[in-house]
């Protein structure tokens, strides 16, 4: 082989190992690229999970919070259910009250019917109370210091037994269920 022929074919051999350096490089790029759009699309499916993810914790939180809500206004409406009824009630227990104190008998008194009649009143009205208890259905306690939120002042009065806004007479009775006033205690109070 002619010296020509060797540098042709070294040219040829050099031109061959630059065309496969082309191509490996070329490979090499779009293998990178390829693997740059991977990882892209692995980016873009993270932040979609998270993104979904998110909106199913709020979902469910809300659900969980209207859930808990409900469960409490359903205890507050079986609570209060018979509040409407109690309420009705009272009238009929203050004329059972006004009934009993409206009776004076005298222990000596020979009027059978008359005991007989008072007693029997103060059975029902004993029973009634209970009843009422047994609901939570319970009279204000008038006997301590005015209290806007339990009492309702109908009028003032001169007092030397008692100081300032104290409760003086209960004109009528006032009672609570639960923790809810059902009705407030008319009272007078001391000037």
């Amino acid at each position: 082989m002619s010296r020509e022929q060797k540098e042709t074919s070294i040219d040829a051999e050099v031109e061959i190992v630059k065309s496969e350096e082309s191509e490996v490089s070329n490979a090499k790029e779009e293998k990178e690229k390829e693997s740059d759009e991977q990882s892209s699309e692995i980016e873009r499916l993270k932040a979609k999970v998270a993104e979904l993810e998110d909106k199913y914790l709020r979902a469910y939180a809300s659900f969980e919070n209207s859930k808990r809500l409900l469960a409490k206004d359903k205890a507050t409406a079986v609570a209060y259910a018979n509040e409407s009824f109690a309420s009705d009630i009272l009238s009929v227990i203050d004329s059972l009250d006004s009934a009993l104190s409206m009776i004076n008998i005298d222990e000596n008194s020979d009027n059978e019917f008359m005991k007989k009649m008072k007693e029997g009143l103060s059975l029902v009205d004993e029973q009634l109370h209970k009843v009422l208890e047994k609901h939570q259905i319970k009279p204000i306690d008038c006997t301590t210091e005015y209290n806007p939120d339990l009492h309702q002042a109908v009028m003032q009065v001169d007092s030397d037994k008692h100081q300032s806004g104290d409760i003086v007479q209960v004109l009528q009775k006032g009672y609570t269920i639960r923790d809810r006033v059902l009705r407030p205690a008319m009272v007078s109070t001391a000037k």
